[in-house]
């Protein structure tokens, strides 16, 4: 794993590690594209179907499915190897995106849905589990910065792609690309994932955990999207707190567990590391939920436009990432973090500053930055939480991570759901009352972000002081 060298960008396409380049490349695509076809075409399916009311379900229940999936995926790769999980999920994934493109009606829709995001949530926590396997550390950033540069090309060209496609054929050819993605990605697993042995003593399933997760999970979505009344979703997120602490306790005290036995202490750089790991999607999650809206209606740009000024984020990021793939050693990683971290900070600043002055340009910098951020600290973050558990914790720790952005995302989504609502964000639709309401989440998601800054600084005092993990 370790290397006294900085690798090269042209190892990642050697005929060493191209096949395995391109394998964990198309696991992001496969998420990557499928976000943005799925984005794109639903509107156009909810209209045809008549399922207005289920069209903030549509993205709940994959979210919900895809951390419960991932979740699992620890115990399952033991068990099976990473070539039949990656196999059976990308299967999973295929028929869940025929079962809603050939739907009659939104329920079936929504059971495609799930389906989906339980095969992706599992493609995506076995893909990073194999990447401390398949790459040494010295490739490790460069392959973060290959993916960023995926998804920088996927929500330029999924929304382009997919609105076309819609267009000129209909919304299920759009959801149906897909497929030819996934028979792709399929061939190189047979080509880059060596068969493994199988752990027959890996522990039973993890039902109750897993119920646990997905009903907390469940439970931040549905405040996000179904609950009017603010302190009722607060009771929500609560329980749903609840569910999630009970389930990791239950978990470290089991005696195969799908966490590594680290997770979320504060005494140690791994565990401090998957605490930033979860913050700083939620802190990011705001752009997500609002900037595309509030650039249509603070500004009046059609969505277009609009979808481009949000795409900013993405394109920075994938800067970010390539530009720190360049350096390696822990403590510079570790250095990565707190900067990232802080420029997030510095970006949600500046989205706060051109909402409170109605700032376009603001609005377009504060993307920027956000982005810069986010690609300067994700790639390092995640290659130090992989890098800093020990071996026998490795797969544990590395496929918790695309988990665990998930659940950051949609912790996040909820959270400022309800601070949105809180100043007034259901009630006043007026462009001073948008207005009001977006700096609100603005100037809360500004301060979520600083927790992410703070673990950051302290692994770095814990590195220094001396071993961890």
């Amino acid at each position: 794993m370790s290397s006294t060298s900085s690798g090269r960008w042209s190892e990642l396409v050697s005929p060493s590690y191209l096949a395995a380049s391109l394998t964990l490349m198309l696991a992001a695509a496969i998420f990557a594209f499928n976000a943005f076809l799925v984005s794109t075409a639903m509107p156009t399916a909810v209209g045809e179907l008549h399922g207005e009311a289920y069209i903030s379900w549509t993205l709940t229940v994959y979210i919900v499915a895809s951390i419960t999936a991932g979740a699992s995926a620890p115990l399952l790769k033991a068990r099976f190897g990473a070539r039949r999980c990656l196999f059976a999920a990308s299967g999973v994934f295929a028929v869940g995106t025929l079962f809603a493109a050939l739907s009659p009606n939104m329920e079936l829709v929504l059971v495609g849905r799930t389906v989906q995001g339980a095969g992706e949530g599992l493609v995506a926590a076995v893909a990073f589990a194999l990447i401390p396997q398949l790459f040494p550390s010295r490739l490790v950033a460069k392959l973060f910065g290959a993916e960023a540069i995926v998804w920088a090309i996927a929500a330029f060209g999924g929304p382009v792609l997919a609105g076309v496609i819609t267009e000129m054929v209909s919304w299920r050819a759009a959801f149906l690309i897909n497929l030819p993605i996934v028979a792709v990605f399929l061939t190189l697993v047979h080509l880059a994932v060596p068969q493994e042995a199988r752990n027959h003593d890996a522990g039973i399933f993890p039902g109750l955990r897993l119920g646990l997760v997905a009903l907390a999970m469940m439970a931040i979505s549905v405040a996000g999207v179904a609950l009017e009344q603010t302190w009722q979703a607060a009771i929500v997120v609560a329980g749903a707190a609840l569910c999630l602490t009970a389930a990791v306790r239950i978990d470290l005290s089991a005696r195969v567990s799908i966490l590594p036995r680290s997770a979320f202490g504060l005494s140690s750089v791994p565990g401090l590391g998957l605490w930033a790991v979860f913050f700083l999607p939620l802190a990011q999650a705001v752009t997500g939920v609002f900037l595309v809206y509030a650039v249509q209606h603070l500004w009046g740009y059609g969505p277009a436009v609009a979808g481009g000024i949000g795409a900013i984020l993405a394109v920075a990021w994938s800067g970010g990432a390539v530009t720190v793939a360049n350096y390696d050693g822990m403590a510079r990683r570790l250095a990565f973090v707190a900067l990232g971290a802080s420029v997030v900070v510095a970006g949600l600043i500046v989205g706060l500053v051109a909402m409170a002055q109605h700032l376009l340009a603001l609005v377009m910098l504060s993307q920027l930055v956000i982005g810069l951020g986010m690609g300067i600290a994700w790639g390092s973050l995640c290659q130090v939480v992989m890098e800093s558990h020990p071996e026998r914790e490795r797969d544990k720790a590395s496929a918790l991570l695309p988990t665990l952005q998930s659940a950051g995302y949609a912790a996040g989504s909820a959270i400022f759901g309800l601070v949105a609502n809180l100043a007034g964000f259901a009630t006043d639709r007026s462009p001073e009352g948008l207005r009001f309401a977006m700096i609100v989440v603005f100037a809360a998601a500004a301060l979520l972000a600083l927790p992410p800054l703070i673990f950051a600084l302290r692994m770095g005092r814990l590195h220094r002081a001396g071993p961890h993990g």
